[in-house]
């Protein structure tokens, strides 16, 4: 579970490194559009873990919450090929008191040209109920203290941040 320390800055932008497995891919040796999702939420699982000793298990275990998908944005800019390096790096780029939206994109290994970008937004769910409820305040700190700062989610379009990404592995 988490627990914040006061003097530590936690990353907001964590970072992954990994191959194109043969067996993720169709026959055009494209990473399969489905399994980008596995590799997206397997990168950011490892990254949450190490980073912020932050374990979704624990979450469920003790308040019996966790969160869910609830809607997907996706844009596949150039294929990831068999065989390939690639650069993962994901951040939580909004909240609310149910709702969290991490936001992924896949690079080259020189992290230079963008492949995709996804946007995941997921509820926050009493698995008792089965319905909405809000974060507990330890998550409402977790959450806060890793959010990507200087991102205005509510004013940014997702097809302008593909834009902006691209502009940044520019520099």
């Amino acid at each position: 579970m988490f627990h914040k320390e006061i003097t530590k800055v936690y990353p907001q932008t964590t970072h992954s490194r990994t191959i194109i497995r043969f067996q993720d891919c169709d026959p055009f040796k494209h990473l399969n559009n489905i399994n980008y999702f596995s590799y997206f939420f397997n990168a950011r699982e490892d990254q949450v873990a190490q980073l912020y000793e932050f374990n979704v298990g624990e979450v469920y275990e003790e308040y019996h919450t966790g969160w869910v998908v609830y809607n997907h944005q996706i844009s596949y800019i150039r294929p990831a090929m068999m065989g390939e390096w690639v650069r993962i790096s994901s951040s939580l780029i909004h909240h609310t008191d149910d709702t969290i939206v991490i936001e992924y994109f896949m690079t080259d290994d020189k992290h230079q040209k963008l492949k995709t970008l996804l946007w995941s937004t997921l509820k926050y769910i009493d698995m008792k109920t089965g319905k909405t409820t809000p974060h507990q305040p330890i998550m409402t700190d977790y959450l806060q203290s890793i959010l990507l700062d200087n991102f205005d989610f509510g004013s940014t379009d997702f097809h302008a941040r593909i834009g902006q990404i691209k502009a940044e592995l520019l520099r």
